[in-house]
């Protein structure tokens, strides 16, 4: 059997993208993505965020700015505004923040917090360090979806990505300080003012309205520069076994349980686990399958998944795609307890599990993804199938 097992955030940035995802906007809800522009890389010093006797406050200047590229009506300063996210990771008095407040986004039916602050560089450093922390508390994805976006002397957290997007198509950026954070080609980086940090004109985001992902799916084959977080081919390879005996050892366990596995009853389904592939397992490419999980006895069957080795794998994908895209004509979506194909190069598992999918992303098994349109977040794999018309990704929506 020959594995290339890596792991890299990438994957692990993928389970943001199942089961919680989201952290909704991953303290922009609850502000948890700084943006920075331009402005925001002068020396912190430069900036005089705080107002001369009766001049103009720092809040009603930054509400000025903002206010030429998104909504941002009825600030107000008020500790208990009921429009304040519930959790905040900063406030006045902190992180270098001399004001606050938070003002209606009414174009994009949400919410903008707005801090004022003369020490920017304070302010990248407390987010870093906060994003540091929240990451070693298990977080591993956080801050890789930032939505705080920064100005000279001030920050603000909008709640929708959309207004987001519309915010830095201005000269404000969004301030990341995530490790395998990379923008696709075609959008700006460049340093923050603290190390581990930058700032870009990308909205990464897992709702699909983030900015587009303008690159188009990578052939492993083809030799091309090296990608940060990536080889020179552009894959981090998939998982290959020779047997269902070596597939088994492979996923079990730390992906599929598979204490309970049988082939002759392969073909068994229960009203909440269907599999891919229907019929003769042969005319799908397919020459072992086998289930694991609790077959139907006092129970009905569940925890269902079935593990596959595949000696053509084109047709597996052909076949797959036809499925996939017959579920997707009735309502747009795929059916909730309908399986997902994870592929390697000559093995695949059929789950409907997303902590499952997580465990396999990080063995290195790709989804087969066929939705017309479909593209990932920088940050997540998305290479060429077999088959045109889909894609093979470790990010689900």
């Amino acid at each position: 059997m020959r594995l290339r097992i890596r792991r890299t955030l990438a994957a692990a940035a993928a389970l943001a993208a199942l089961g919680t995802l989201a952290t909704a906007c991953q303290d922009s809800a609850k502000p948890d993505t700084p943006a920075a522009g331009p402005a925001a890389t002068a020396p912190s010093g430069a900036s005089a965020s705080a107002s001369a006797p009766g001049s103009e406050s720092a809040l009603a200047r930054a509400q000025k700015h903002v206010q030429k590229f998104a909504s941002c009506e009825d600030m107000s300063t008020d500790p208990k505004d009921p429009r304040l996210p519930s959790a905040e990771f900063t406030n006045v008095g902190k992180w270098g923040v001399t004001e606050r407040g938070v003002c209606s986004d009414k174009t994009g039916h949400g919410e903008i917090v707005v801090y004022a602050t003369p020490d920017m560089k304070a302010f990248q450093q407390a987010y870093k360090d906060h994003s540091e922390a929240r990451r070693g508390a298990g977080e591993t994805d956080y801050g890789l979806f930032s939505r705080v976006i920064v100005g000279k002397d001030f920050v603000v957290t909008p709640t929708r990505t959309k207004t987001a997007v519309a915010l830095v198509d201005s000269d404000l950026r969004v301030l990341t300080c995530h490790p395998s954070y990379f923008p696709p080609d075609g959008y700006h980086r460049e340093k923050a003012l603290v190390e581990g940090c930058s700032l870009g004109d990308f909205v990464n985001s897992t709702d699909g309205e983030g900015s587009r992902n303008l690159e188009v799916p990578r052939d492993p084959s083809t030799e091309g520069p090296e990608k940060p977080g990536q080889p020179a081919t552009g894959s981090l390879g998939l998982p290959s076994a020779g047997s269902l005996a070596e597939l088994k050892k492979l996923v079990h366990p730390h992906s599929v349980d598979c204490t309970n596995m049988s082939t002759q009853d392969a073909a068994v389904r229960s009203i909440d686990y269907k599999p891919v592939i229907e019929g003769d397992p042969r005319a799908w490419g397919v020459k072992e399958r086998a289930v694991c999980g609790d077959l139907a006895g006092e129970r009905r069957a569940h925890n269902l998944n079935w593990l596959d080795v595949v000696s053509d794998m084109r047709t597996l994908q052909t076949r797959a795609k036809a499925a996939q895209l017959a579920d997707l004509k009735d309502d747009g979506r795929l059916m909730a307890t309908g399986s997902k194909l994870m592929v390697g190069t000559n093995v695949a598992v059929e789950t409907n599990s997303p902590s499952i999918r997580h465990g396999l992303y990080q063995l290195q098994f790709l989804y087969l993804n066929c939705e017309p349109g479909f593209n990932a977040p920088a940050g997540y794999r998305l290479e060429k199938s077999l088959v045109e018309g889909c894609v093979l990704t470790n990010f689900e929506r």
